[in-house]
Order: C-alpha cells, then sequence, then structure tokens
C-alpha cells in the first residue's frame, strides 16, 4: 500500500530554526484511501501509540518538548479502509534557540547615520571537521548573512518587519556546508530597512531607534561530538559598503568602483534577547524573472523599459558602461501623455502635511566598468511596471534588462481559468495583486505606503487562503497586530504600527470599525481554512479586548456611534475631499454592523475553544446589538442608509429579520439597476456583493455587473490596461491619468464569486473535509476549471458545455467528501477520487472515473 505524504511541522514542509517546541504535524492520506480510521507518530526512538482518529492536520507532538536547536525526525503511518499503510518518508524538526539564555553572541552596530549599507565581519577559526553548524541571525535593521563573502542564503529582508520593541525574528540557517577546518570570515550588509527607514503613511525614518544592529551566533558541532559557539562581540569590525544609501521606499544607490575599505571596531549594545522570536513565515525571496515586453528610448541616455505587467520587486541591469557611468532608474505604474514614467499619483499627499511626499523608487549605480558586472539592488523593492533608465550609454536592449518579482515565498494553492480572456485577465490580475503585496506583511501597496493596513487583509483573507498557503504568513502578522494592540483594545489600522502613527496627527484615526475586527476575523479564517485552533486559543485575549473597547463605545444601547471609522471607504464617487468633513461622519450603521458580525465570530470561537460561559454572553451580546441595528438602520421595512454597501452588508451579516430578507435583496437589485447595472460599493463590502446577489435570487445581475465594462466597474480596470486592481475604481480616468496606487489587492477579492460561484467550489467545513460542488455559470462562459490544494489533498472542478448539456467533472481528495449540487436541481454524494456528471435540462448521469 501507499504511504502518507506531505509531513509537515507547523505549516512548514522544512521545519528549521522552530520557536514551538511541541510542534504541531499535519500530513495527507495515501492516494485512493476514503478515510482514515487510526495513526502512529514516531519520533525517534520513542515507541509510537496508536491513536484512534480522522485527524491529520495539526495534531498534537507526541513526545517530549523539543529543546533548544534539538534536531528530531518524525514519521507516520495510517490506518484507513485500506489497511494500514507503510510509514511515510522521514520529516527533520528542528528548534531554534527557544530561551534568552542560549545566546551568547552581543548585539553589535556601526553606529552611523541612515541611508549607507554598512559592512561587518568577524573572524571564526574552525578546529576540526564540522558535523553540523547553525547560523542564528537577527537585526534591528536589514541584514544579509554571508561566510567567507559568500551568501548563506537566497532569502531576502531579513529578520522581516515586525513590532520591534516586543517582537524581533531570528532567522536559522543550515551552515555546515560553508565550514571546512581553518580560518573563516563571518560577514554581514546591515540596512535601515523598516527599523530606519521610511515606514507607513507619514514616511517618518528612525522610528524604532537610531542606530542599526546586528546579532549573529553560530554554533558549530564537530564530527568528534565536541561543540563551539561563535558569534557577533567586541572583536567584530565594519565599513561602509559600495552601497551608499538604501530606503525600501525611496530606492537604493551603490557605487561599484573599487574603494580601500578602513574597518574600524563595532560598538556592542545592549538590546537584550526576551523580544527574540523564530519566524513562523516563508521567506520573502526573488520568485521569479521576466523580460521587459519593450525597451523605447525617448532621448538619448533616456530609456524607457516597460514589463508588461506590474510587479513588486526590482530590475537587474547589466552591460553598466564605462567606469564612472551614472545611471539612474526611476520605477513608476504608468506613463503620461509623452510616454515618461510618470510619478505624481504615487506622492502621498494628506491633508494634514505641508505638502506631497517624494515617490521614491529611485534608484542609482555609478559603474566600475568591469565586464560582467551587474546592478541588482536587495535593500529596497518598488511596486512598477515601467522603468525609466537615465545615463546608460546604451544601446539597451531587452537582454540587458530583467525584471524580478521579490514576495514572501507561499506555496500557491488554488487556481481558476475560464474561456473568457477578459475575465481571465482580471483574475490574473487580482493574483497579480496579492503577490505584490505579500512582501514579509500584507501590505496595501507595494509604493507610496507598503503598509499592513488591518482592514485589506481581514476583507481579502478568504481569497487569499484559496491561492495560497498562507497561515504562517498570516500567523507572523497576526502576532504584531496583538503586539501593537493599545491597553484600552484599539487595534491600529497597521500592523506593524509605525509609532509616528500611534501619536500626532493620526492617533485618533485607529481603531475603525472593519480594520480592527480583523483581530477576530482573521484568525477564524484561519481556523476554517488550517483547523488551527492555537490560533484561535493565542489571539482569544486581544479579541476580548477589541469587542470590550466596541461595548464601551456603544455604551448601553449597544449602538457603535462613536470614534473615528473608515467606513466604506472609497465608494465611487463619494471619495472624501473634505478630511475633516469625513473624519466626523456618522458611520454607526458600519461599526455596528461588524460589532454585531465580530461578537457573533467570538461566541462561535469561544464554543470551539470550549469557553462555554463565554459562547453563551458573547450569543446573547450578538443578538442584542443586531437588535439594536434593526431598531436603527430599518425604518418602514427599509434598510437605512439605503446604499448597495449598506444593504449587502445587512444581508451578508445576517442583520435582516427573516420576513425581510428578500425584499432587502430586490431593493440591493433594484440600486444596482437604477445605477445603470453599476456597483457602489467601496472597501468593505465589494467582496460580498457578488455573492449576496447570486445567493438572494439575482444570478444574473450578478454576472451583469461582473461582465460591466463601463465605469466603475472591474472590466474597465482591464480594458483600460490593468495588470493588478486598482485603489480607486478610475485608478486610470477615460484621458489615460493615473491616481493613487494602481497595484491595491482589496477590490480584487471579486474572484472569490470565480471560485465559489461561477466553478461552484466551496468550503463547506475546516479544512474542507467537506466541500460542496455548486456551478452556477453565466451563459456567456463555455468552460470553467477551478482547484485548490486543501490541507487533505488537491480539490478541483472543471466544467464546460457541450450542446445543452453542461458536462462536470469533480476531484476529490482522500478523507474528504463533496456534495454536488448541478444546475437542474439534482444533488449527488463525491467521495474520493475524480468523478463526472451531465447535467441536462432534465436528467442527469453520473460515472465514478476512479474510487
Amino acid at each position: 500500500m501507499t504511504r502518507p505524504t506531505d509531513l509537515r511541522a507547523e505549516h512548514l514542509d522544512q521545519p528549521l530554526g522552530l520557536g514551538e517546541p511541541r510542534p504541531r504535524i499535519s500530513w495527507r492520506l495515501p492516494e485512493g484511501t476514503t478515510t482514515q480510521t487510526a495513526y502512529e507518530l514516531h519520533v525517534d526512538d520513542r515507541d509510537p501509540i496508536r491513536i484512534e482518529t480522522a485527524d491529520c492536520v495539526l495534531v498534537p507532538w507526541p513526545g517530549r518538548p523539543l529543546t533548544s536547536g534539538e534536531q528530531r525526525t518524525v514519521r507516520v503511518r495510517v490506518w484507513t479502509d485500506h489497511g494500514p499503510s507503510d510509514w511515510s518518508a522521514d520529516l527533520i524538526v528542528e528548534a531554534g534557540l527557544l530561551h534568552a539564555e542560549d545566546w551568547s553572541a552581543a548585539w553589535v552596530t556601526p553606529q552611523t547615520e541612515s541611508g549607507p549599507v554598512q559592512q561587518l565581519r568577524g573572524s571564526v577559526d574552525i578546529t576540526e571537521p564540522v558535523h553540523r553548524a547553525r547560523l542564528y541571525v537577527t537585526a534591528h535593521g536589514l541584514c544579509e548573512p554571508s561566510i567567507d563573502g559568500s551568501r548563506v542564503t537566497d532569502d531576502e529582508l531579513l529578520p522581516g518587519y515586525t513590532e520591534y520593541t516586543s517582537r524581533t525574528q531570528v532567522a536559522t540557517y543550515d551552515v555546515t556546508g560553508h565550514l571546512t577546518p581553518g580560518r573563516h570570515e563571518l560577514g554581514a550588509l546591515l540596512a535601515d530597512g523598516w527599523y530606519r527607514g521610511q515606514v507607513g503613511l507619514l514616511r517618518a525614518r528612525d522610528q524604532w531607534g537610531d542606530t542599526t544592529a546586528l546579532l549573529a551566533q553560530l554554533d558549530v558541532t564537530y564530527t568528534d561530538g565536541t561543540t563551539q559557539t561563535f558569534g557577533t562581540n567586541a572583536d567584530w569590525q565594519w565599513t561602509p559598503s559600495h552601497i551608499r544609501a538604501a530606503d525600501l521606499i525611496e530606492g537604493q544607490h551603490e557605487d561599484h568602483r573599487p574603494t580601500d575599505p578602513t574597518w574600524a571596531p563595532v560598538t556592542v549594545v545592549d538590546r537584550g534577547y526576551d523580544h527574540l522570536t523564530n519566524t513562523v513565515a516563508p521567506p520573502v525571496r526573488a520568485i521569479e524573472e521576466i523580460r521587459p515586453i519593450s525597451i523605447t528610448e525617448l532621448a538619448p541616455g533616456r530609456h524607457i523599459v516597460d514589463l508588461g505587467q506590474n510587479i513588486n520587486g526590482r530590475l537587474r541591469l547589466s552591460h553598466l558602461g564605462p567606469a564612472g557611468t551614472a545611471i539612474t532608474l526611476t520605477h513608476g505604474e504608468a506613463l503620461d501623455h509623452t510616454g515618461d514614467v510618470t510619478m505624481e499619483h504615487l506622492r502621498p499627499d494628506v491633508a494634514f502635511l505641508p505638502g506631497p511626499l517624494s515617490a521614491g523608487q529611485v534608484d542609482r549605480v555609478v559603474s566600475a566598468g568591469i565586464p560582467g558586472d551587474i546592478f541588482e539592488p536587495r535593500f529596497t523593492t518598488h511596486g512598477f511596471r515601467y522603468a525609466r533608465i537615465e545615463g546608460h550609454p546604451g544601446p539597451l536592449t531587452t537582454d540587458d534588462v530583467t525584471g524580478i518579482f521579490v514576495h514572501t515565498d507561499m506555496p500557491r494553492r488554488g487556481g481558476f481559468s475560464c474561456d473568457d480572456p477578459r475575465l481571465q485577465q482580471l483574475h490574473d490580475a487580482a493574483v497579480r495583486s496579492l503577490r505584490g503585496n505579500v512582501c514579509d506583511i500584507p501590505t496595501d501597496c507595494p509604493t507610496r505606503e507598503r503598509a499592513g493596513w488591518t482592514g485589506d487583509w481581514q476583507l481579502y483573507i478568504p481569497t487569499a487562503t484559496f491561492l495560497y498557503d498562507v497561515a504562517g504568513f498570516t500567523t507572523k502578522w497576526l502576532r504584531d497586530v496583538a503586539a501593537g494592540q493599545w491597553p484600552d483594545g484599539t487595534i491600529g489600522n497597521m500592523a506593524p504600527m509605525p509609532p509616528a502613527e500611534r501619536s500626532g496627527p493620526l492617533k485618533n484615526l485607529n481603531g475603525s470599525a472593519g480594520w480592527g475586527d480583523a483581530i477576530i476575523l482573521v484568525p477564524w479564517e484561519l481556523y476554517q481554512e488550517y483547523g488551527d485552533t492555537t490560533i484561535l486559543a493565542e489571539m482569544w485575549p486581544h479579541m476580548i479586548a477589541w469587542l470590550n473597547r466596541a461595548e464601551t463605545m456603544a455604551g448601553p444601547n449597544h449602538l457603535w456611534d462613536s470614534g473615528f471609522h473608515w467606513g466604506e471607504w472609497l465608494e465611487p464617487g463619494a471619495e472624501p475631499t473634505d478630511f475633516a468633513a469625513f473624519i466626523a461622519a456618522d458611520k454607526s450603521d458600519v461599526a455596528t454592523a461588524y460589532f454585531a458580525w465580530s461578537t457573533r465570530h467570538a461566541a462561535k470561537i469561544a464554543e470551539i475553544l470550549g469557553y462555554t460561559e463565554e459562547a453563551h454572553r458573547y450569543t446573547e451580546s450578538a443578538d442584542r446589538i443586531t437588535a439594536a441595528w434593526q431598531a436603527a438602520f430599518i425604518v418602514d421595512d427599509r434598510i437605512t442608509p439605503h446604499t448597495q454597501a449598506n444593504l449587502v452588508r445587512a444581508l451578508r451579516f445576517n442583520l435582516v429579520p427573516d420576513h425581510l430578507i428578500q425584499k432587502t435583496a430586490d431593493d440591493l437589485a433594484t440600486l444596482v439597476r437604477e445605477a445603470g447595472t453599476h456597483l457602489a460599493t467601496g472597501f468593505l463590502a465589494t467582496p460580498d456583493l457578488l455573492p449576496v446577489l447570486a445567493d438572494h435570487g439575482h444570478r444574473e445581475l450578478a454576472y451583469a455587473l461582473l461582465f460591466q465594462d463601463t465605469s466603475p466597474s472591474w472590466l474597465t480596470m482591464i480594458d483600460r490596461g490593468a495588470t493588478t486592481v486598482w485603489e480607486r475604481w478610475d485608478g486610470i480616468d477615460t484621458d489615460g491619468t493615473p491616481h493613487e496606487s494602481l497595484n491595491h489587492y482589496s477590490k480584487g477579492a471579486v474572484i472569490s464569486f470565480l471560485h465559489t460561484h461561477t466553478a461552484g467550489l466551496r468550503r463547506l467545513t475546516p479544512t474542507w473535509r467537506h466541500f460542496q460542488i455548486k456551478p452556477r455559470p453565466d451563459q456567456t462562459l463555455s468552460a470553467v476549471r477551478a482547484e485548490h490544494v486543501t490541507p487533505h489533498g488537491r480539490a478541483a472542478v472543471a466544467w464546460h458545455r457541450v450542446d445543452d448539456e453542461l458536462h462536470v467533472t469533480v476531484t476529490v481528495p482522500p478523507g474528504c467528501t463533496a456534495e454536488v449540487l448541478l444546475p437542474d436541481g439534482t444533488r449527488h454524494d463525491a467521495t474520493p477520487g475524480v468523478t463526472s456528471y451531465r447535467s441536462r435540462p432534465r436528467t442527469i448521469t453520473a460515472r465514478g472515473l476512479t474510487s
């Protein structure tokens, strides 16, 4: 018999440097099996114990806890409807440094002003053949570790962006192959990064500190069993590197001409070890390379590069010219009417600042005149499709320029395809927008702010979990959300929360409904997709603090009508022009709706965690809040404010009494038709607009909105050349002028409708143990396919039309079941394997292809 596959620990395929001493283990059942009845986990020489259960996702660690740096081997076998399996392949599980006392290295700093990237080094004397060597490294800033001048990893932007006052991540690397007996140089480049560079809406510098610092420890085990530890200390030295300036927003400047470095001693600083944490997220990497579709010479020495798509990342430039050649690269999302790169729409222009800020995204390099020299900045990223390259002596060809996608290296989990080219382009643009905004944290855009806005990820995460494995990425981010929570329960607009935006003019704009609710709704989605109850328990105190704040602000009438709320941000035609009036506007319909919705979820979470009293209390509280919302916002059986967004939210959040549900849905349809079959929703309600219409008898209208190609609409973006989703519905207006970010993933959440309704692939229970296939196609589509790799394996649906028949093929992974609801109204139960169906107007046939 085959064996279990895809053994993982804590969502990781390669669990090196774990911070959890009892990591949870997951696996997939052997192909061809239907159910698991029991399993045995074997950890090294511990006798396995048979556990009678169907569980195979995040099951408890069976042995004693891991100690710091300890490596253990895990394997599993299962009992299924086919009997006992063979043992799985081994999974090597290794802990990182778990305690402050495990550190002997010291924090060191070059004590320099912000801007230049510094090079640090120290000597390591290896006395014997090496059996195992681990490098543990972190920084206040960004670091790129090396041994003998060679990078030890292709991970980038280390150690990532966190709430540095309470959390600094440590990365762990196996460097055994880098070390032989003799002297070696352990080194690193150290840049400002998020710690000391520009961050957030205000783009302030030095927000967590005014000096960068490095901490690196090398633990070596020799073949004779002895050990030795090296690390950063007072003997280390530093010198300026060839990188004269590096900022994540402004760009990177390099001078490749040779210099004679002058090394100076570092300064040891006491930054402590208590805040160090081992990362649970995949690293940021250079993921994909593309060639430009064109390079145009606007004038001598002035070239415009077009990658053909908007990305987050950088350019690699070769043939830099003779020594001393100074080249400037300006990265942008759009061209002006002359064909040149325009940056005006990327300059943050905030009402309470004296004027627009710099758009940044400018790299510079001075050539060394050495054959084969290239420029490829690694301490900055840019959101761009186009680049203006000035000063290159030319000729400049597409072979000289490479576009490089840079983002968190998350495994792809879902996809969609159809025979409508524009709809496919929309889906591709939404996926590309997600890729452009998962650079260590979920950013709003890869250009102006690059901030982890809580509301954006709250509304998009159901789409994200379908497309990618975002478990570790989101868990890491949630810990930053929790770490940044204020004593009164306020959840900031962003996580990590830049200190400059916790005070000053933006202070009172935090704690908005729909944004702060991420602390409840995001962990809930992690539970639904991955079955992760641990993250629910970890976030529970922070959920309670958030709801307590909302309860205090709502008062005894349960109507949350105080404080600032972003509301239905950026509804078409309702973009705020008077920001003071926008701040003061009453948005209690939105706030109270989210108060009820999150409280209802808190009740469910309490029940899952076994908190019976809290589950009962929050259920009653949600009922009271819902009643308060109804009393305030239903007048003469009509929802007020009578807007598309408010009606969508009322229906999605179950705020409407049963006898008014269909009337409210019909009212929503009327509003859409009165708008000329156009949407009028902003950030919060847009993901639910089409599903709400389709689920309440207005499927044809939902598709009419989806295929609408006059503004505002999704296809208007595509028709105007969008390759990523825009922040505003008219991100590029009719005369070609761009406005604000052209890479904002939030409105791209519409593609979930393609997954759940057009294809019909819907999760019904956590981890997709039971799911639904319910295709509800539009007549304009002839063929659709969607797939999602669940924690148990691949679930998929594909359908196509043959005359008056709909041919449907369903894939169910081992250990799962699916209900198939076809357009002719018939229902079928699907078990693991592949099954095909034919749906006719009155009859249906089914044929099992595999069992």
